[in-house]
């Protein structure tokens, strides 16, 4: 009986691992205590700023490339992890919203700001809409950081 149980929980474990391994975004080489996803090539600070590294999914370490080098984000921006988390994730991992074009500004409609295109929140924020620089000055939104779109 007791070999039985044994044996339940050691596959209950692999199939664990393996779900946890399935739901993680593709590219990913680890996940930090917060839940966001790292691709560094390194375990080493892998998750600094992310209260440390809770599993790491690469079995061997990779060769660097740029974007290894850089600081960890939640996700690449073409994947979503598949379990929500409590905390949003940041700007830079976000998919932009549809919309936009020439001439038309990201307005987030709760902090009243407007993002120009190209910049880092444009289309990002979890609550805006795409319209005209006018128009969002129109309703009383300022740009972000002081700096208007057009001269």
């Amino acid at each position: 009986m007791k070999t039985l149980i044994r044996s339940m929980v050691v596959v209950a474990g692999v199939l664990m691992s393996q779900v946890m391994l399935a739901q993680a975004p593709a590219g990913s080489t680890g996940q930090c205590k917060d839940g966001t996803y790292t691709t560094a090539a390194s375990k080493m600070g892998a998750c600094r700023g992310h209260q440390g590294v809770k599993e790491w999914f690469a079995a061997t370490a990779a060769k660097p490339t740029g974007a290894a080098k850089t600081a960890p984000t939640a996700a690449p921006a073409a994947v979503a992890p598949a379990a929500p988390t409590a905390k949003a994730a940041p700007a830079a991992a976000m998919t932009q919203a549809a919309g936009g074009g020439a001439g038309m500004v990201w307005v987030n409609t709760d902090s009243k700001v407007y993002h120009c295109p190209g910049t880092r929140y444009y289309g990002k924020t979890k609550v805006g809409k795409y319209m005209s620089e006018a128009d969002a000055k129109a309703m009383g939104a300022h740009a972000d950081h002081g700096t208007a779109c057009s001269k």
